[in-house]
C-alpha cells in the first residue's frame, strides 16, 4: 500500500510513506470548515484516506465511498480509536489510553512544560515518560522513529478493507462534551511487568452520595421532653 519511494516527509524522501499517513500526522483537526462556515458543528474531525485531507461532517456525504477515519478530541489533543488505527498501521509499543471505555492513541505528542530528566521508561522520540513496555507516546512519535532509523514504513502498514472504514460506522462525531472525563479522570492502561504479560486496568471510582442519610435532623430542632416523676405511693 502506498508508494515505495518519493514521498516527502520533513524535506526528505521516505521509503514506504503513503500520502495519507504523512498528512494524518501533520494535519490540524477541529478547525472550522471553510465550505460550511454558516453551519453548526462544522469542525473538521474526519480524515479521508483517499483525498488525504480532513473534512467536516457536512462534507462527509460527498466522501461516502471513500475510506474515512474518525478523529476525536481529548483535552485539546487529537486521538483516534485504537481499533480503527490498527486497521491501517501497526500500533504496537504506542501507549494507549482508555477514555469512555474505548482505547485511543494520540496522533501527535502532547506539549510538555519541561523535558523529563531522570531514570525511567520514556518515549524514544520526545522523552515523555511512559508506562512499561511502551516506547512511543503517539503515532507520530513512532513514525518519526521508524523514519530516523532509515526503515521502510511499508513494513508497519496494513492492507485495509475500505468497508471497515465506511462513514456508516461512525458514532458520535465529537468526544468533547459534559460526559467526557476530565484530565484527572483519564484511565490509563496499566501493563504489568510480570512474565504473564497480563494487563490490569485502573478504574476511577465514581464519586457521589451514598455515605450520608438523605434526611439530617437539626440539633436545634430537637426538644427535650419534660421529666416524669414516678407517682407517689
Amino acid at each position: 500500500m502506498g508508494r515505495k519511494r518519493g514521498e516527502e516527509y520533513g524535506g526528505a524522501a521516505v521509503a514506504g510513506m503513503p500520502g495519507w499517513l504523512r498528512r494524518l500526522v501533520e494535519e490540524s483537526f477541529f478547525v472550522g470548515c471553510a465550505l460550511h462556515q454558516s453551519r453548526k458543528k462544522n469542525d473538521k474531525n474526519i480524515f479521508c484516506l483517499d483525498c488525504c485531507a480532513s473534512v467536516c461532517p457536512h462534507c462527509a456525504p460527498s466522501h461516502s465511498h471513500h475510506p474515512l477515519l474518525q478523529v476525536r478530541r481529548y483535552v485539546y489533543n487529537d486521538v483516534v480509536r485504537l481499533d480503527d488505527l490498527e486497521k491501517l498501521i501497526d500500533c504496537s509499543y504506542v501507549q494507549p489510553y482508555t477514555i469512555n471505555s474505548a482505547k485511543v492513541v494520540f496522533l501527535k505528542p502532547r506539549p510538555q512544560s519541561r523535558p523529563f530528566k531522570g531514570s525511567g521508561n520514556i518515549c524514544l522520540t520526545c522523552d515523555r515518560i511512559l508506562q512499561e513496555p511502551f516506547h512511543f507516546c503517539s503515532l507520530s512519535c513512532k513514525v518519526d522513529h521508524v523514519v530516523s532509523q532509515g526503515e521502510d514504513l511499508s513494513n508497519i502498514l496494513f492492507r485495509f478493507n475500505e468497508s471497515d472504514l465506511a462513514f456508516s460506522h461512525f458514532e458520535n462525531l465529537r468526544m468533547d462534551g459534559p460526559d467526557l472525563l476530565d484530565d484527572g479522570g483519564m484511565q490509563e492502561d496499566n501493563i504489568s511487568t510480570s512474565s504473564t504479560g497480563g494487563a490490569t486496568r485502573l478504574k476511577k471510582k465514581k464519586s457521589g452520595g451514598g455515605f450520608f442519610p438523605k434526611i439530617v435532623l437539626s440539633l436545634s430542632s430537637r426538644r427535650k421532653g419534660a421529666p416524669h416523676r414516678s407517682p407517689l405511693s
